[in-house]
């Protein structure tokens, strides 16, 4: 997986002369050079450097994960079952897509009260026109993600033109949209979806086989390391450092153990789910949107500091409006598959603890609330982490304020974690 991106710091180009003293390099080329130098031990000596001066990464929620599964596991043998793996991968897809919206916004340095109304709002419009209107469901599907776009594009309309602050207009949309979705619910207030539809059966019954999921790992890791390879020849021609094969071999190693062994014990029930694949293409998607495209690195210095990416001739206002209306947009989409895993709609969708979990999952995942740092996999990562402990205390059949008090903890100390985590990069910095 990817560390997340930190926008405090200035990307130096790869033309920086091998020469220079190695102390004089930013953190990135630093790390190139030792791991080209020493292999496995600068590799090593990196990760270590790293976190000495304060860069976590994905560490810490991946040891939360770790011991989250852990004690729920010594507490009820069946939760690291396939049965209920399975059954964690299919609640975890809708709150994960909606999490991926809250990533982008936090690092703008911003955030979105609304996304649970947003999604809510477009379940309605689908049930509503899907079920009672007898659109086509394709027709109705894109009614409800173009409703989630262009409220994010009003979101961005008015923080640009009028210098509202995001926490009061999307909290004002969270009010507003939950009544705009009673309105369009109507009396009745709840609605089944056709069980025989396709985002039914999508959401609820599509599962891969076990020779294609293990077909996708071998393909992902295969572009992974035909990618690896050919950044290295393109160093390696320009005359730069670059990781030994050996160390390529090893990352691709431990990507193929780190997806086939889900994979298996997903094929021991019924298999990957095609929504979660969906989740995960479109974590995949948007971390190499926000790495490896103009769009996303400057929405990474933006986030890190307004004032130097407007000089630097970033158009601050478009990357505003594009973040809040993709933000809407994955909260639109969250909601329409929620919609097809509950097989209803009514006028708690998107309510209860919808925001509560969005938003934790990108934080407790490795987003910081200060901007200019995250990733999109800290909204799998932090999906991951609020959905086992939901459902590993259902299984412990424990009431949901249980859930309420932990999740809080939980959001309590990755919070901690990213402030001393920000302090120490600052006091590293300095010295």
């Amino acid at each position: 997986m990817s560390t997340p991106v930190d926008g405090s710091q200035a990307k130096v180009q790869d033309t920086v002369p091998e020469a220079l003293d190695p102390a004089a390099l930013p953190a990135d080329l630093q790390d190139e050079r030792l791991i080209a130098s020493h292999g496995v031990s600068g590799a090593i000596s990196a990760f270590t450097s790293r976190l000495r001066s304060g860069d976590l990464g994905s560490v810490p929620v991946v040891i939360g994960l770790i011991i989250i599964w852990a004690v729920f596991q010594i507490a009820n043998s069946s939760f690291l079952s396939s049965r209920n793996l399975v059954n964690l991968t299919l609640q975890t897809t809708s709150v994960g897509v909606i999490a991926i919206g809250i990533v982008l916004v936090l690092l703008l340095g911003e955030i979105d009260l609304s996304v649970g109304s947003v999604s809510g709002l477009s379940a309605a419009v689908l049930g509503v026109t899907f079920v009672n209107e007898g659109w086509p469901l394709v027709v109705s599907l894109l009614a409800g993600i173009v409703l989630g776009l262009v409220i994010g594009l009003f979101y961005g309309a008015l923080y640009t033109r009028f210098g509202v602050p995001s926490f009061v207009i999307t909290l004002a949309g969270l009010l507003g949209f939950l009544g705009l979705q009673l309105l369009v619910l109507g009396k009745e207030g709840s609605l089944n979806l056709p069980f025989d539809s396709a985002i039914v059966k999508f959401a609820t019954q599509s599962f891969l086989s076990p020779a294609i999921a293990y077909g996708l790992v071998v393909v992902m890791v295969a572009l992974y390391t035909l990618s690896r390879l050919r950044g290295r020849a393109q160093r390696l021609s320009a005359g730069l450092s670059a990781a030994p094969t050996s160390m390529i071999g090893l990352k691709a190693g431990a990507l193929a153990v780190v997806l086939f062994v889900p994979v298996a014990v997903l094929n021991g029930d019924r298999g990957v789910s095609s929504m979660f694949l969906l989740f995960v293409a479109l974590v995949v998607a948007t971390d190499f949107a926000i790495r490896r495209t103009r769009w996303g690195r400057s929405v990474v210095a933006v986030g890190g500091n307004v004032e130097a990416a407007r000089r630097a001739g970033i158009n601050v206002r478009m990357i505003y409006l594009s973040v809040f209306a993709a933000c809407s947009t994955f909260a639109a989409v969250g909601g329409l598959l929620a919609a097809g895993r509950l097989v209803a709609v009514n006028q708690s969708s998107g309510g209860a603890d919808t925001n509560l979990n969005a938003i934790a999952a990108a934080v407790i995942g490795g987003t910081s609330l200060f901007g200019g740092r995250g990733s999109a996999y800290s909204a799998l990562l932090g999906a991951l982490v609020i959905m086992s402990i939901s459902n590993g205390l259902a299984l412990l059949s424990l009431d949901s304020s249980v859930r309420y008090m932990v999740t809080a903890g939980v959001l309590l100390i990755a919070v901690t974690i990213d402030s001393l985590s920000r302090r120490s990069r600052q006091a590293h910095g300095r010295a």
